[in-house]
Formats: structure tokens, C-alpha cells, sequence
């Protein structure tokens, strides 16, 4: 097992300096750069062409954007190695790693509770519907499933808002907490007042999850259902019940637990839409914003995360899959 996790980070070494590498040259793809967008916001402000270039370039010195592409990403990379620094945000005026600091436990909170929800909630119904193929409820669910994943978040987050503000006349709807929590110490109310808030979020985040590990469930088990040794289970007089959650279930569960290994940036990264629409001060927007304005060292600390995130979910994916099936450790 040793030999086997010391392999995956080898691999997992070289794939994120890869990472790193084409996450920064991606993001600097695009036109322009964030003295560009400084110099048009000064352009509509009325300043004379003149200003506003001198303006930019000089913003380009202090910042180093006038430096070769290679040059910027070892500086950047030096920066984090040495320092622990991921760089400065033009926008915010401030260190990018304050920034995500900032917004990185309520996104991980929010993340994992949408999660944790679409797998349990998902799989449940999986192993309940594969038994009662094309019958009533697995057809009900099967409906119910291409709706939640058909239907885009962000319309969904729209009319969740309008509900919000409209009907139930819900005040600091773009907050996690009412004001008179914001800076309260932590209590049963404040939790209380947390979830008032982010219920939309992990509704929305976790309804095509759902959907998703309830169709991908439902097909491995159909799957192992008509295997042999399922046979041979059934022919030794087990119940139906047992035969399913003993000896189906563990073996239909091993593209749910490959799954997991990406699953950890599309959890920060899933409630984008929702946390735009409501205002939500996650990872997300952020990420956006980032890309919008070319605050390049936002997006491209944020593309390295999810990057790590992916290798490291990959890596307990694998450990995992190793422990439920031992000859994936010999492969």
C-alpha cells in the first residue's frame, strides 16, 4: 500500500508543476490584461487618452505586467514557495491569499454540506430504484432526475431570489448572516441564521449531484445485479435485501468513490451561478470577477487550488478504491 500511495505522489508532484504552468499561460491567452480594463474605467471617468495610457503602463511597471509571461509565472511561483504569498490583487488592493482566506471557509462549508447531501441523497435513491426497474418509481425518478439536471442554476437562484425577497420579505439576502450576527459570537441562533442564508445555495448546488450519483448508482448496480455470484447469492437462500446491500452495493460503488477524486473543485466551484445571483461573498464570484477584470494572480492561484484539489481527490480516490477492491493496489 506504502509502495502504491508513494507512486501517486510522484505522480501527483510533476502533474501539478503541470498544473501551475498551464493555468498561468491560459489565463494570460486572453487580450489585455488588468491595466487594460484600469485604463478604460479612467477613459469613461474622462481622462484624456494620454492619462490613461501613462496611467497603465505605469501600473504595468509597478506590478511586473510588463515582464515576458515566463518571467511573471517564476516570480509568482518564488513568491509562494519562499514567502507563502500567491500575489497582489489588482482590484482588491490587497494580498490574494488574504482574499481567499477570507472566502475559503464559508465556500468549504457550503461545498461540503451540498456534497455530502447529492452523494447520500443520490445513492440512497440509486440502490432504492435499480431494484424496481422501468417500475413506477424508478420511471417518476428518472423524470424528476433529467429535470435537475436540465434546468440552469442560475434561473433557479433567480426565482429562489425573487421568493426570498418579494414573498418572504427576507432581509441581507447577498450575507451569510443577519446583521445583528454578523459579529456575535458563535451560538444556536447564529448557526440557525447561517442556514436561514445558505439553504438556497446547497438546494440549488446539491440538486444536479443528486441527480447525477442517483443515475450513476442505479446503472452499476443493474449492472452487478446480474452478475453471477448475485445469482449464486440469491440461489443460497439470502433475502433480497441482503443480497443487495451485502454483496451488490460494496461492488456498484466503485465509480461513486472514482468519482470523489474530482468532485473537490466542482464542489467550491458549484455554486458559482447561485452565489452571483444571491450576492454570496464565496470563491466563486471571486474566480469570476478575477477573470473579468484579468487580476491574473486571483484566477491563477484559484486554478492551482482546484488543481491540487483534483490531484489530492484523486489520490484519496485511489486509496479508497484500493481498500474496497485490493487488486487495484497491484495494478
Amino acid at each position: 500500500m506504502l509502495n502504491y500511495i508513494f507512486r501517486r505522489l510522484i505522480i501527483a508532484f510533476f502533474m501539478l508543476i503541470g498544473i501551475g504552468i498551464v493555468s498561468f499561460v491560459v489565463i494570460q491567452l486572453p487580450p489585455g490584461d488588468y491595466a487594460s480594463a484600469y485604463q478604460g474605467y479612467l477613459l469613461a471617468r474622462g481622462a484624456t487618452a494620454d492619462d490613461a495610457e501613462r496611467a497603465a503602463q505605469s501600473l504595468r511597471v509597478q506590478y511586473g505586467l510588463d515582464k515576458p509571461v515566463a518571467e511573471q509565472f517564476i516570480n509568482w511561483v518564488k513568491g509562494i514557495v519562499t514567502e507563502g504569498k500567491f500575489g497582489y490583487s489588482f482590484a482588491y488592493g490587497k494580498d490574494v491569499g488574504e482574499l481567499i482566506a477570507e472566502r475559503m471557509p464559508m465556500t468549504i462549508l457550503i461545498a461540503i454540506l451540498a456534497h455530502t447531501i447529492s452523494t447520500i441523497v443520490g445513492v440512497g435513491l440509486g440502490i432504492y430504484v435499480a431494484p424496481r426497474k422501468y417500475g413506477v418509481a424508478d420511471n417518476v425518478w428518472a423524470i424528476i432526475s433529467f429535470i435537475l439536471t436540465s434546468v440552469p442554476r442560475f434561473s433557479l437562484a433567480v426565482i429562489i431570489l425573487y421568493i426570498l425577497v418579494i414573498d418572504l420579505k427576507q432581509p441581507s439576502v447577498s450575507s451569510f448572516f443577519s446583521p445583528q450576527y454578523v459579529f456575535a459570537p458563535w451560538s444556536i441562533d447564529k448557526v440557525l441564521d447561517l442556514f436561514r442564508h445558505i439553504w438556497p445555495v446547497l438546494l440549488i448546488a446539491g440538486l444536479g449531484g443528486v441527480a447525477r450519483n442517483m443515475r450513476v448508482m442505479r446503472g452499476n448496480l443493474l449492472d452487478v445485479l446480474g452478475s453471477q455470484y448475485v445469482q449464486t447469492a440469491r440461489s443460497k437462500g439470502l433475502t433480497e435485501n441482503k443480497v443487495i446491500m451485502k454483496h451488490a452495493v460494496p461492488n456498484a460503488l466503485h465509480t461513486i468513490v472514482a468519482y470523489q477524486g474530482t468532485v473537490l473543485p466542482y464542489m467550491l466551484q458549484g455554486e458559482l451561478e447561485v452565489a452571483i445571483v444571491l450576492g454570496l461573498p464565496t470563491l466563486g464570484p471571486l474566480f469570476y470577477d478575477a477573470l473579468v477584470n484579468g487580476d491574473i494572480y486571483i484566477s491563477g492561484s484559484l486554478l492551482l487550488i482546484y488543481g491540487v484539489l483534483i490531484l489530492a481527490g484523486n489520490l484519496l480516490a485511489d486509496i479508497f478504491l484500493s481498500i474496497l477492491d485490493p487488486r487495484i493496489r497491484y495494478s
